[in-house]
C-alpha cells in the first residue's frame, strides 16, 4: 500500500470532532504511565455501564467458553475484562503518539532473538499475534523489535483511517502494510524472507475458514494460517503482549514456532491455532477482547449465541475527492 497521504478533504467540518478526540487523545497519552491506567480502568468502568450490546456479546462468549465459573466469577471477569478494554484505548494512545524510547522502558522481551535469527537466515515468519486487548501497543514494540510487515483493513472514517495508519506505520521500521485481501502481496513477502503479522482469531465467516473448537464451542476458523505457511514457505511464530499484574509494563514473549503447520490438512492446523490462542487466554483471560462475535458464524441447526443483540447499521461509504 501507498503510505498515508493527508488530503483537504480531511479537513472538511463533518470531520472537525474526529480531530478533536485525537487532539484529546494525544494530550491523555503524555500523562504519567499509571495515570493512564487508572484513567483507562475508569473508561472501562464507563463502558460496561453503557456499551450495553458489548457487554452482552462478552457475557454471551465468557458463558461459551467458561461454563465451568459461577455467575460471580464471571461477573468479576467481565468487570476485569472491560476495564482491560479501556486501558487498551490509553495503550492505543502510547503506541501512536509516545516515542519508541518512553515505550522500550515498559516491555521486558522473550525469545525475540529466535525471529532474528530466521529471518538472518532468509526464512519467512507468519507472526501470529492474537486479539488482546493489548493488541495495539505489542504491534507497535514488535515493529521496532524487529523489520516487520502488516496487514490492514481500513477504517470507514478516513481521518481515522489516516491516523491510525500514521501512527502504526511510524513503528514497522520501513516494513509495508497490507490490506488484509491482498494476499498475493502477502505470500510474496513471506517468500522473499520477510515478517508478516497475523491475526487469525475473529470470525471472518465459514467461506474462508472451518469450524474448529475453540473452548469447546465450534467456531469459525480462517484457514489462512496453513496457507501462508505452505505456499509463502514460512514458519508459524507466535507471539503475545501481556499487562503485568503489578502495573510496571508489560512482557513481550515469542513463542517456538508451530512446527506442525503446515499439516495438509487445514481442519487440523486450525485445531492447533485455537488450542494454542485457548492456552493463552486462560493465563490472562481478562486480556483478551471478549466484546467481539467470536462465535457469530455457526454450524447449521446451531442456535443463535448473539440472539437479540442489535447489530451495527452499515454506513455507506463516503467517496473523497
Amino acid at each position: 500500500m501507498d503510505k498515508p497521504r493527508f488530503r483537504a478533504a480531511l479537513l472538511h467540518p463533518r470531520y472537525w470532532l474526529t480531530w478533536l478526540l485525537f487532539a484529546f487523545w494525544f494530550l491523555l497519552a503524555q500523562l504519567p504511565y499509571r495515570w493512564q491506567l487508572g484513567l483507562g480502568r475508569g473508561f472501562g468502568r464507563l463502558m460496561l455501564r453503557l456499551a450495553t450490546s458489548r457487554r452482552t456479546i462478552a457475557e454471551r462468549n465468557l458463558a461459551q467458553c467458561f461454563p465451568e465459573l459461577g455467575k460471580d466469577d464471571r461477573a468479576d471477569l467481565l468487570r476485569r475484562n472491560f476495564e482491560s478494554n479501556g486501558i487498551a484505548i490509553m495503550e492505543t494512545g502510547m503506541a501512536w503518539f509516545r516515542s519508541a524510547r518512553w515505550l522500550h522502558k515498559r516491555f521486558t522481551f522473550e525469545g525475540l532473538e529466535a525471529v532474528r535469527a530466521l529471518q538472518a537466515e532468509g526464512q519467512g515468519v507468519l507472526l501470529m499475534a492474537m486479539h488482546f486487548t493489548t493488541l495495539e501497543l505489542g504491534a507497535a514494540m514488535m515493529g521496532m523489535s524487529i523489520t516487520l510487515d502488516g496487514m490492514y483493513r481500513p477504517h470507514k472514517n478516513p481521518v481515522y483511517d489516516y491516523m491510525q495508519r500514521k501512527g502504526r506505520e511510524r513503528h514497522t521500521g520501513g516494513g509495508t502494510v497490507y490490506q488484509r485481501k491482498d494476499v498475493r502481496g502477502v505470500l510474496r513477502a513471506l517468500q522473499r524472507g520477510r515478517a508478516v503479522w497475523y491475526a487469525p482469531d475473529q470470525d471472518y465467516g465459514i467461506k474462508q475458514g472451518v469450524f474448529a473448537p475453540f473452548f469447546g464451542v465450534p467456531a469459525a476458523t480462517v484457514t489462512g494460517t496453513s496457507r501462508f505457511a505452505r505456499v509463502g514457505r514460512a514458519k508459524v511464530v507466535p507471539y503475545l503482549v501481556t499487562r503485568l499484574d503489578d502495573c510496571s509494563g508489560y512482557r513481550l514473549k515469542v513463542y517456538e514456532p508451530i512446527e506442525q503447520i503446515p499439516s495438509g490438512d487445514e481442519l487440523q492446523d486450525a485445531i492447533l491455532v485455537n488450542q494454542f490462542i485457548e492456552a493463552r487466554i486462560r493465563e490472562a483471560p481478562e486480556q483478551y477482547m471478549w466484546v467481539h462475535r467470536r462465535f457469530k458464524t455457526r454450524p447449521e441447526g446451531a442456535e443463535n449465541v448473539y440472539e437479540g443483540v442489535r447489530k451495527k447499521k452499515k454506513k455507506r461509504k463516503r467517496v473523497e475527492k
